[in-house]
């Protein structure tokens, strides 16, 4: 009989020892489940030292508590351990240098320090109760501006004299007495009959003046009410600061229970608020130090801000009940001059502007303008509800920017002087990163060029033309240069091979040399398998990437589980050494066990340009999910798989998948597990689903046609459902619900199994194990 895991019940029953006997591989769930503590911990975040002599890194080789930092030496090619005190001096990986590398400065625990690379030793600059950050080189380079407490400062390198630049401060500014007519018309009297009055009047003045005069900062008291400051910025020259106010709309946080914690008391705790709830607003000033006034900044000539999204057609509405509401995200000010360039976002996310400041009076020069009726995104493009973008200035008249105008993202340049803008690079392919050479002749890219299923290192002219591939072996490349760009510093893997720390000379066709080796001899004894991508056919045409796993002849029993990838816009399909290294694993067990296994880049994926990314827009569950149905057709048809042995699990979004699948297709797939899933995207965060499904309010339609709690009553299949307590991300009353809709329908065939101390992420080993045992013996009784 099915039962249904409730808190109650797996408090009351013995653990569940789920029999591994079935099992024909020769790895175990025990260990695969332990991630990183059997695989081998794998190295990261590598940084250089200025003098490009040593490479740091970081990397729980010893699988202790934490990860260690290491140095590689360049030259003897050995790396050592940085223990306790050399590390406190290092400037950290994101200190800024100036133009000689002689010296760097950054932030370190709130306060600001200076990092002389010839001597090797940190200085400290401030030293304060408040938090200290964000160090920048100011026009000179003598001096430096950092913030605290949302004001910015400068600070003289020669003398260590700090000065404040703004003075932002809660509430209104006094209110002068408003004089009546009548009170002015007696004073203007006695100015007109008495000398003796006016005398007085005129040296009070003129004391007052030079009283100002003398004073050392004339900066006034900059009000914003009850407002907040957010991205103040300071021009190298000193004389402009572009910063925001924002409003905040309330607290539409949710509460989420934590069952079990140290107290013995159940503990409320805030999490996200859902899709819909109102958002901060904000206003955007100049402020001029040399005048010591305030502009504000005018969005409201920007190009598309009166257009109706298409969708309200669908609706009876007007373009009365929509308001396009706009974020303007930090300025970027040009090297020398006073050029200032934003990136603006609509609230909707279907426009993004990039702008030039006028100082003068706060209007704005549009740049560029991107307008997309699903939602703008792709690498390297910013999004309002998730991360300002990278622009950059490649000399001091012309910025770079990405855009996904040509329906793949690509690097664009454009003069401020000349108003040219010029296409940097071209082609069904994405650009991943850019970085801007030392000389400014050149763009150092990451993009998948060769193919989606790999990320390499390429070199280009700033103004265009053949892009030149650095890194050679197939893989994924996080590459690193070093400050003097003879060598890079690369963080490689292949599909069945986990991350390394490498290094090569920065040209084509040079040896790269492995640095680390973090894989186990557990690890290491078995013979993973590099899964073949394959392309299938979907229904309307499209071609779909997978990877399959397949069985020897001999083993293959005709059954196939298809996995699905969490987050929507994520690529599992490449490569490179899987972020699902648990699921990866787990596919070679099944594998051994006779299964065969897809792995599918589903509508809305990343890496496939904008068309593949939005095509889940208004509908998630429609073409991501026939992807999975035209997957299971492809495995029957070419694979010889048995059409009654199919099954689906997923994470996250595959769990949505899982369950869209279970409820909508279940003559397609007769068991699935659905883990940590969204039921109803009406109770989802704002950021990600509002891009995709608009919100419940403006768009209910694409909501009610989305969420799969609208459609349990189609479970035909088996259905095992897993969920942590704690996830603050998708919460744990999503499956609450969907357990009362299926408990209300009468369905009985679906089982849950509920984990009272896990997040979104699993954190034990012991919850994965038990997790992935409750999948295996799924499939081992269901197909």
């Amino acid at each position: 009989m099915n039962k249904l895991y409730t808190l109650l019940g797996i408090l009351c029953l013995p653990i569940i020892a789920l029999s591994q006997t079935d099992n024909q591989s020769t790895l175990s769930i025990d260990d695969i489940m332990g991630g990183e503590h059997f695989i081998g911990q794998t190295p990261h975040s590598p940084f250089w030292a200025k003098d490009s002599k040593t490479v740091y890194f970081y990397w729980n080789k010893e699988d202790k508590s934490f990860d260690q930092l290491y140095k590689f030496d360049v030259k003897s090619k050995k790396y050592t351990v940085v223990d306790a005190e050399e590390q406190k001096h290092l400037p950290t990986s994101k200190a800024v240098w100036n133009k000689k590398k002689s010296q760097s400065i950054y932030s370190k625990e709130g306060n600001i320090y200076l990092f002389d690379t010839k001597k090797g030793i940190s200085t400290q600059l401030t030293s304060s109760s408040d938090y200290d950050s964000s160090p920048e080189y100011l026009l000179n380079e003598e001096k430096i501006s950092f913030k605290r407490a949302n004001n910015l400062y400068t600070l003289d390198l020669s003398n260590g004299l700090i000065h404040q630049i703004t003075h932002f401060k809660k509430g209104n500014a006094p209110k002068k007495g408003k004089k009546s007519d009548q009170q002015k018309f007696l004073e203007d009297q006695q100015l007109e009959l008495f000398e003796i009055v006016r005398n007085r009047k005129d040296r009070k003045e003129e004391s007052k003046a030079h009283k100002d005069a003398l004073k050392l900062n004339n900066t006034s008291n900059i009000y914003i009410g009850n407002k907040y400051v957010f991205d103040v910025k300071l021009s190298s020259d000193e004389n402009y600061v572009v910063y925001s106010l924002g409003t905040s709309a309330g607290n539409f946080a949710t509460e989420m229970p934590v069952w079990v914690e140290g107290t013995g008391y159940v503990k409320m705790q805030n999490a996200r608020a859902k899709v819909g709830s109102p958002e901060d607003t904000y206003e955007n000033y100049i402020y001029d130090i040399q005048k010591d006034s305030v502009i504000t900044i005018d969005l409201s000539g920007l190009e598309g801000l009166d257009k109706t999204p298409e969708f309200f057609s669908d609706y009876d509405k007007s373009a009365e009940d929509y308001k396009k509401t706009v974020v303007m995200h930090e300025a970027h000010f040009s090297p020398i001059s006073n050029h200032a360039v934003v990136d603006i976002r609509s609230y909707d996310n279907k426009d993004r502007w990039i702008a030039q400041i006028n100082f003068i009076d706060g209007t704005l020069t549009q740049i560029d303008h991107q307008h997309d009726e699903a939602w703008i995104g792709g690498p390297g493009i910013s999004g309002w509800n998730f991360w300002v973008a990278p622009i950059g200035w490649v000399n001091d008249e012309t910025i770079w920017y990405q855009s996904e105008k040509t329906g793949f993202s690509h690097v664009y340049t454009y003069n401020v002087v000349s108003k040219k803008t010029t296409q940097v690079t071209e082609g069904a392919f994405e650009i991943n990163e850019t970085k801007v050479s030392n000389d400014g002749q050149y763009f150092y890219l990451t993009s998948n060029k060769e193919r989606p299923a790999e990320q390499h290192l390429y070199k280009v002219s700033i103004n265009g033309g053949e892009m030149l591939k650095i890194t050679e072996n197939v893989g994924k490349h996080e590459t690193l240069l070093s400050p003097d760009e003879k060598y890079i510093v690369d963080r490689y893997s292949y599909a069945n091979k986990p991350w390394e720390i490498y290094l090569q000379q920065n040209k084509k066709g040079a040896e790269s040399t492995q640095i680390t080796k973090s894989t186990s001899e557990a690890f290491d004894n078995y013979e993973w398998r590099d899964p073949e991508i394959i392309q299938f056919d979907a229904k309307d045409g499209e071609k779909v990437h997978a990877r399959i796993y397949k069985p020897s002849k001999e083993k293959d029993l005709h059954k196939a589980v298809i996995f699905v990838h969490g987050a929507g816009y994520l690529q599992n399909v490449h490569k490179w050494w899987s972020a699902y290294h648990r699921e990866y694993m787990f596919h070679n067990l099944l594998v051994d066990n006779g299964y065969t296994v897809l792995d599918i880049d589903y509508r809305a994926s990343a890496g496939y340009g904008r068309d593949w990314r939005t095509g889940i827009y208004r509908h998630m569950g429609e073409k991501d999910l026939s992807d999975h149905v035209d997957g299971a057709k492809y495995l029957i048809k070419e694979h010889g798989i048995d059409a009654s042995k199919v099954g689906i699990y997923g994470g996250s979004y595959g769990g949505f998948i899982t369950l869209m699948a279970m409820f909508n297709e279940g003559d397609t797939f007769k068991a699935g597990a659905a883990i940590r899933s969204v039921t109803d995207w009406a109770h989802y965060n704002h950021p990600y689903t509002s891009n995709i499904l608009n919100t419940p309010a403006l768009d209910p339609d694409a909501y009610k046609k989305s969420s799969p709690i609208y459609f349990a009553e189609g479970l035909k299949g088996d259905l095992l459902i897993l969920h942590g307590m704690v996830d603050d991300n998708v919460q744990f009353s999503d499956v609450v619900r969907l357990s009362q809709r299926l408990i209300e329908l009468k369905k009985e065939n679906w089982e849950m199994a509920i984990y009272p101390i896990e997040p979104h992420g699993f954190k034990e080993t012991s919850s994965w194990i038990d997790e992935y045992k409750r999948i295996f013996k799924l499939f081992q009784e269901k197909l």
